[in-house]
């Protein structure tokens, strides 16, 4: 048991009303109120201004600085947003107050997780943060932090899954190559904008699966596949449900499911300029995170916006001045026997790079026939949507900036949709999900005259001269206009061999420590993954892509900072009241 901390004479206590104490680590205040004694944790824990200095009226200890109260007896807070204050116990000995120095209402990992979730469902960002905070240093682990975040998200928002749940599970993708502070921003970023789409929105309610008889084979996997699909073609979020918790109750894999969802969200061109399909690939890959118990919700949070989503061959721009539909529609009828007869081997003779530039032209019935072409020669699926991935990233790294400040957004769609594709097609291939590489691609020519005029790729100078210092990135990034000068900063980083690791960290605290809007998380996270995945070949075509994905990013990021920053200064105040220091003082 800890050594009880002498606090003085009871007369002495009575007379200045009260005292502060070392308790190891931590002031603790002592207080004498209607001839009792109290002792609390002397920093207020909502922004850790002392508590000494407030007033004790009544039973309510009320802090000075954001008027927090606390009942004096357990602690207690009257104010949500300002958590509870850490009591003591006191003893009295022969008019001699003595206090213990370990507090009655010990902060644990329990708790941690409680306060998380009355920080989303109330949308307060300080207490998320000081969550999230304490939960890392305690060293609870990050996707569980995260499945806190999808759970409540999943329930709490009658409109589904959006831009929050899709925040959060990329954040928690590009986990590992963030530094510990990295992490905690990230999560963070992600649980508040789970809290601000949740907030107001109501709780949702499954609606239960169909009837299942005693013979659970009764229902064909390909029956309910057939009803699913049709539901989404008609818009019908509710029939759409009831199968999908069908499918889980009878216990189909995640590849069934997931191919029956894919098909049915491919069965139109590039639905919701992309965002359908990101959604549905970032539910899958958050599952994998936290498990397959949650199913159910996630799975089912991606209908209710199936009513109001827009199909891309309804539009103008695919019918006109080039008809896309018809030959794309061609084109479909061909895939299922296509990629029966491929090659397993693949064809290796395929000309990647020129395959690359022709989506990127303006030549896109030749596209879509090349794209048929390399299929025919074994070119797998996955590796066409990398491609596709590739010429959407191409597009960014030579966005200019005499463009419309909306069209990076234009850009944007096109890629994260292509990775989306990318990343569905590794999880599992079907010919109905090939589709969706067209898509991608027709897209990418679409968004050809954003590439006109071109920006220039910069050319390294001073190869030879030691690499610069990450920090330099943010340095530039934080003055407005310096998308080329964080382009040519990194061209010349890379060229002198600086390593990736530091630079990606400092890339994702370029991210972070903003108040970015929703496409810049999916920018970041989907070239991360992309990189990645050329990391693991050495090749021209390789070394080009990884370059090509980081300019890429960083002239997506660069082109959309400075901010006000207010969402990240919640975290660094976290930080620095979990390492204890002041934040009324001055820096």
């Amino acid at each position: 048991m800890s050594e009880l901390i002498y606090a003085g004479s009871l007369k002495t206590l009575e007379d200045v009303g009260a005292k502060v104490i070392k308790g190891g680590s931590h002031a603790i205040a002592v207080f004498v109120h209607e001839k009792q004694v109290y002792a609390v944790d002397n920093r207020c824990p909502h922004m850790g201004f002392p508590l000494h200095t407030g007033s004790l009226c009544d039973g309510i200890l009320t802090c000075h600085w954001h008027h927090a109260r606390f009942d004096i007896k357990s602690g207690g807070t009257l104010d949500p947003w300002a958590d509870d204050v850490p009591t003591y116990p006191v003893e009295i000995k022969e008019d001699e107050v003595w206090v213990h120095p370990v507090p009655y209402n010990k902060i644990t990992i329990e708790k941690l997780r409680q306060r998380l979730r009355e920080g989303l469902e109330q949308n307060l960002s300080l207490v998320i943060a000081k969550s999230v905070v304490g939960l890392m240093e305690a060293g609870f682990p990050a996707t569980e932090i995260a499945k806190v975040g999808v759970s409540f998200g999943t329930t709490h928002n009658q409109s589904g899954w959006g831009s929050g749940l899709t925040i959060l599970t990329a954040m928690t993708n590009v986990l590992p190559i963030l530094d510990k502070t990295g992490q905690i921003l990230a999560l963070f970023q992600g649980l508040v904008h789970v809290a601000r789409e949740c907030s107001g929105m109501g709780s949702r309610f499954l609606l239960g699966s169909l009837p299942v008889s005693e013979d659970r084979n009764a229902q064909s996997f390909e029956q309910l596949s057939e009803w699913y699909r049709h539901c989404v073609e008609v818009r019908d979020s509710q029939g759409a449900e009831r199968v999908l918790l069908t499918t889980i109750e009878l216990g189909f894999s995640n590849e069934q499911i997931a191919n029956m969802m894919m098909t049915a969200i491919t069965d139109h061109f590039y639905v919701n300029t992309g965002h359908s399909l990101d959604f549905h690939n970032k539910a899958f890959e958050i599952l994998e995170q936290i498990g397959s118990e949650y199913q159910p919700y996630v799975l089912s949070s991606l209908l209710p916006g199936i009513g109001q989503v827009s199909r891309s061959e309804e539009s103008h721009s695919w019918q006109s001045p080039v008809n896309l539909v018809k030959p794309l529609m061609e084109a479909f009828q061909k895939l299922p026997d296509i990629l029966a007869n491929a090659s397993p081997q693949g064809d290796t003779d395929v000309d990647e790079a020129g395959l690359v530039e022709q989506i990127l032209s303006d030549d896109a019935l030749n596209t879509v026939k090349m794209i048929l072409d390399a299929l025919k020669r074994g070119v797998s699926p996955v590796r066409l949507a990398q491609l596709v991935a590739l010429a959407a990233a191409e597009r960014i790294s030579r966005f200019h900036v005499q463009n419309d400040f909306s069209d990076w957004i234009t850009v944007l769609h096109t890629f994260t949709h292509a990775h989306a594709v990318h990343e569905s097609l590794r999880r599992s291939t079907t010919p109905e999900l090939t589709r969706a590489v067209f898509h991608g691609a027709m897209s990418v020519y679409l968004d050809r005259f954003l590439n006109l005029p071109s920006a220039r790729r910069p050319e390294p100078k001073n190869a030879e001269a030691e690499p610069q210092k990450p920090g330099e990135l943010l340095e530039i990034m934080n003055k407005q206009h310096q998308v080329a000068e964080s382009a040519r900063w990194v061209v010349n980083y890379l060229a002198r061999g600086g390593e990736k690791s530091g630079l990606f960290n400092t890339l994702g605290h370029a991210l972070l420590r903003e108040d970015v809007e929703f496409h810049s998380f999916q920018m970041f996270e989907a070239a991360m993954v992309e990189h990645e995945h050329w990391q693991l070949e050495d090749s021209e075509l390789a070394r080009y892509a990884q370059e090509t994905l980081i300019l890429a990013v960083t002239r997506y990021l660069a082109g959309h900072a400075p901010t006000a920053r207010e969402m990240p200064h919640a975290a660094r105040i976290a930080i620095r009241l979990h390492r204890g220091e002041k934040l009324f003082e001055d820096e």
